[in-house]
């Protein structure tokens, strides 16, 4: 299975190579509204037509909607099925889906660190194929001017699964974009934009 995985396109539009299915790991829009959500399904409409099945999408911090409203934003967003800490099965591919990201300021899908985001992390299953976060783990592409990712994503991937995922993807921290291998998992910053909110990171494309 070929698959193309993007993040943090903030409604800018990039063209996508053909895969069997898309992944989007967040950061759809720029502040979440009912507008800038129906923009991207839209594009999603365009984007779709390059795929064998229906793409799969994450909120992350900027995507207010979602967390305000998931009714309303699912119902906007009928290109893409929309996962919220839950597990979809494709062709025997296991894929969960998650938004969450440690506070700061006042976005969307946040939780503390520590007990608090501890919550969600508890709730991914094992023996995943792909995993699919908002943000990164600690330590783990996650550096702009400091390592700003997850702790507690970390320890439950590295340490609390006894079959941790075979992929982890994820966006939210622009500079982070590229990929790494730790412990036989392939990590993936999948982000779109740099830190400049410019669209100019390659997309990611791998076989499962």
């Amino acid at each position: 299975m070929r698959v193309v995985a993007i993040s943090d396109t903030h409604n800018h539009e990039v063209e996508l190579p053909e895969g069997d299915v898309l992944l989007v790991a967040g950061d759809l829009t720029q502040r979440g509204t009912e507008k800038q959500v129906a923009e991207f399904n839209q594009y999603l409409e365009v984007q779709a037509k390059r795929f064998q099945h229906k793409p799969l999408v994450i909120a992350g911090n900027h995507d207010f909607l979602f967390q305000r409203d998931r009714p309303l934003a699912e119902s906007i967003l009928t290109a893409g099925f929309y996962l919220e800490d839950e597990l979809f099965e494709l062709e025997g591919i296991r894929i969960y889906g998650s938004p969450w990201t440690p506070t700061f300021f006042n976005w969307a899908f946040m939780r503390d660190r520590g007990s608090q985001i501890r919550e969600v992390w508890d709730l991914i299953p094992e023996a995943l194929d792909i995993l699919v976060t908002h943000g990164p783990p600690m330590g783990i592409l996650d550096f702009c001017g400091a390592h700003v990712g997850c702790e507690e994503l970390l320890d439950v991937v590295k340490n609390k699964l006894t079959r941790p995922p075979r992929f982890h993807i994820f966006g939210h921290i622009h500079e982070g974009h590229g990929q790494q291998v730790c412990n036989d998992v392939q990590y993936l910053n999948v982000s779109i934009c740099d830190g400049m909110y410019r669209p100019v990171n390659p997309v990611t494309v791998f076989d499962i």
